[in-house]
C-alpha cells in the first residue's frame, strides 16, 4: 500500500517532535537540542558566533572555576582557595546556589555546564552561553579591541606553567608576595584607552623625519615676532629636570602595573613577568566590567527568544517550558529599593528589559518613541537593531542611547542625590518629563568606569635621586579613598617599587590637595 505524499502541515509536524521528554539529560539529547537551538540562533536571529565547545562539569569543578576569576586554566594563589572554601560552605549550607554555566571568551567558545542541571536547564544555558554570550564576545567592539580569543587559552596555560615554575625556583612565599601585591592593584593595571603600537627604531626615525619635514613646510616666521605672555618666567632647572624626567618615563601613566613592570628599580625578570601576567589577566576582563548589562542582556534575550521559538514549534513541552520560565524569572528578579535584598539594579533585568524594549520600539512605536528614537521607531528590523547595539556600544553608552521614557516609568527609576554636606538624601529626579534625561544620565554614569573607578596615576619618579614614587588620585565629587585601605595598598606598591611611595588626593575641580599618604607615615602608624 503506497503512502500518500505529505502535506506542508504534515511535513512541518515532523520537526515538532519533542527534543527531550525527560528531566534527565543524555549526550544524545544534548546534541539534538544544541542543533535545534543553533538553527534558531543563526537562521532566525542572525547571530554570528565562534565554534562552540560545550563541556559538562561537576559541582566541585564549577566551584573551582569561578573561585579563580571564572577560568579553569589559572595559576595557583591562596585567595582562590579561600574563595573556593567560602563558596563551597555557602553552597553546602544552602545559603547560595551555583552558576548554571560558565562561558569563556575564546575561539572556540567554551561553555561549562553544570552536570546537576536538568535537561530543560541544559537547553536554556546552551542558548544563553553558547550563542548569546558567544555572539557578544565575537562581535562587540571592546572584545575585538582588547582580547585575543584565538590565543587566550594558550596564554593562560603559559601563565599557569610560568608561575608554577617560579614557585619551584624561588619558593612559594616569594611568588605569593609578588602576586599579593599585584592583585592589590589589579584594577589599576589596565589600559583604558587604546595605545599606538610600539615602533621599531627605524620606524621612530622615519616618523621623526616626517614631522621635521612637515614643520619646515609649514613654518611661518611671523610666529617668532609674537611677544611672550606677560609675567611669564623661565622654568627653573629643577622644573626643567622634572619635565624631562616625566617625558622620558611617559608620565603621567594610568596603568600602575605596567609602570612598575617596566621601571621598578628592584624587581628581577621573573617578578616583572608575573606583573605582566596579572596585568594581562586584568586587561582580559576589563571589557566584561564595561559590558555586564549588555552581555547578560544579550544572552538572556537570546535564550528567551530561542526557547519560546522551540516551544512554538512544538519541540519543547509545556512542563519543560514552565521550568525554563521559572529559572528565567529568577534570573530577572529585581528587589525594590526599600527591600532588604536590594543591591542595586540587576544587570540581567535591566539588560533584558532594554533588549525587549528595542524590539517594541521597532515594531510597535508610540509617538513618544518616534520623538526619542526617530531612526529606530517603526523600522521593523529589530533583529538588525539589536545586533547593531550589541556590536557598537558598552553599558554606559548603550544606556545613554537606548533607555526609553517608557522603560524608566515601567521600572520606576529615580535618582538619589547624596551630598556629604547634607544630613539626608534628596530625590534629584523621577521618571517624568523633567527627570527622564537626568535619570538616564545618572544610571549611565553608574556603569561608566570613568565615574566608578578611582583615577590614580603615576605622576613622577626620580630614579636618579631619592627614587620616591609619586601617585595622584584625581578626586571627583568629593569621593576619596578610605584611609585604611589606601595605607594597606601603598604597602603593596612599595613591595614592588622598593622605595617610598606617596599618594596625594587632588580635587579634580579646583586642584587642592585633600589628603596625602606615604609609606613612611604608614610604617610610623600615621596616614
Amino acid at each position: 500500500m503506497k503512502a500518500a505524499p505529505k502535506t506542508e502541515t504534515q511535513a512541518d509536524s515532523d520537526t515538532s517532535e519533542l527534543l527531550f521528554d525527560d528531566a534527565d539529560w543524555s549526550f544524545k539529547s544534548l546534541s539534538r537540542t544544541y542543533d535545534a537551538i543553533e538553527r534558531v540562533a543563526l537562521d532566525d536571529l542572525g547571530l554570528n558566533v565562534y565554534p562552540n565547545q560545550v563541556e559538562i562539569i561537576s559541582t566541585e569543578q564549577m566551584l573551582d572555576a569561578y573561585s579563580s576569576f571564572g577560568m579553569p586554566l589559572m595559576y595557583r594563589h591562596w585567595s582562590f582557595g579561600k574563595h573556593f572554601a567560602r563558596d563551597e560552605k555557602s553552597y553546602r549550607q544552602g545559603h547560595s546556589g551555583l552558576a548554571y554555566e560558565i562561558v569563556i571568551n575564546a575561539n572556540p567558545c567554551i561553555s561549562y555546564n553544570l552536570e546537576d542541571n536538568s535537561m530543560p536547564l541544559q537547553a536554556l544555558v546552551m542558548a544563553h552561553a553558547a550563542f548569546g554570550h558567544n555572539h557578544f564576545f565575537k562581535n562587540n567592539y571592546l572584545f575585538r579591541q582588547w582580547t585575543d580569543a584565538d590565543g587566550v587559552l594558550d596564554y593562560f596555560q603559559y601563565a599557569k606553567k610560568f608561575i608554577a615554575g617560579a614557585e619551584e625556583r624561588h619558593g612559594l612565599e616569594e611568588v605569593e608576595k609578588v602576586l599579593d601585591a599585584a592583585h592589590a592593584i589589579m584594577d589599576q593595571g589596565v589600559f583604558r584607552y587604546r595605545r599606538a603600537p610600539e615602533l621599531t627604531t627605524e620606524q621612530r626615525q622615519a616618523r621623526k623625519r616626517e614631522i621635521e619635514e612637515y614643520r619646515e613646510r609649514t613654518f611661518n616666521d611671523l610666529w617668532r615676532t609674537l611677544p611672550d605672555k606677560e609675567g611669564a618666567e623661565e622654568a627653573t632647572e629643577a622644573e626643567k629636570e622634572k619635565l624631562a624626567r616625566r617625558k622620558q618615563l611617559h608620565l603621567p601613566e594610568e596603568n600602575l602595573l605596567f609602570f612598575l613592570e617596566h621601571n621598578s628599580p628592584i624587581l628581577d625578570g621573573w617578578q616583572r613577568e608575573i606583573l605582566a601576567i596579572v596585568r594581562n589577566v586584568a586587561q582580559y576582563f576589563y571589557p566584561q566590567r564595561q559590558t555586564k548589562v549588555m552581555n547578560e542582556g544579550c544572552a538572556t534575550f537570546t535564550h528567551h527568544y530561542v526557547m519560546n521559538a522551540l516551544y512554538d514549534r512544538g519541540q519543547i513541552g509545556e512542563g519543560a517550558m514552565l521550568e525554563i520560565l521559572h529559572s528565567h524569572s529568577n534570573v530577572l528578579f529585581q528587589p525594590d529599593f526599600d527591600d532588604q535584598r536590594f543591591n542595586g539594579i540587576n544587570p540581567y533585568a535591566l539588560g533584558f528589559a532594554m533588549m525587549c524594549d528595542i524590539r517594541r520600539i521597532c515594531t510597535e512605536p508610540t509617538d513618544e518613541d518616534r520623538e526619542w528614537f526617530p531612526d529606530l521607531a517603526g523600522s521593523e528590523d529589530w533583529r538588525g537593531a539589536l545586533r547593531h547595539a550589541w556590536t557598537n556600544y558598552r553599558d554606559e553608552s548603550f544606556i545613554r542611547q537606548y533607555l526609553s521614557p517608557y522603560l524608566m516609568r515601567k521600572m520606576k527609576l529615580f535618582d538619589l542625590t547624596d551630598n556629604a554636606e547634607d544630613s539626608h538624601y534628596v530625590v534629584g529626579a523621577i521618571h517624568d518629563e523633567q527627570g527622564y534625561r537626568k535619570v538616564r544620565d545618572a544610571l549611565a554614569n553608574n556603569h561608566d568606569p570613568a565615574h566608578t573607578d578611582a583615577d590614580i596615576q603615576v605622576v613622577d619618579a626620580d630614579l636618579r635621586g631619592d627614587r620616591q614614587l609619586i601617585l595622584e588620585h584625581s578626586v571627583r565629587n568629593g569621593i576619596g579613598l578610605a584611609e585604611d585601605s589606601r595605607t594597606e595598598v601603598l604597602k603593596h606598591i612599595r613591595e614592588l617599587w622598593g622605595y617610598e611611595v606617596t599618594l596625594s588626593g587632588i580635587d579634580h575641580d579646583n586642584g587642592k590637595q585633600l589628603y596625602r599618604t606615604s609609606t613612611i607615615e604608614a610604617e610610623d602608624g600615621g596616614a
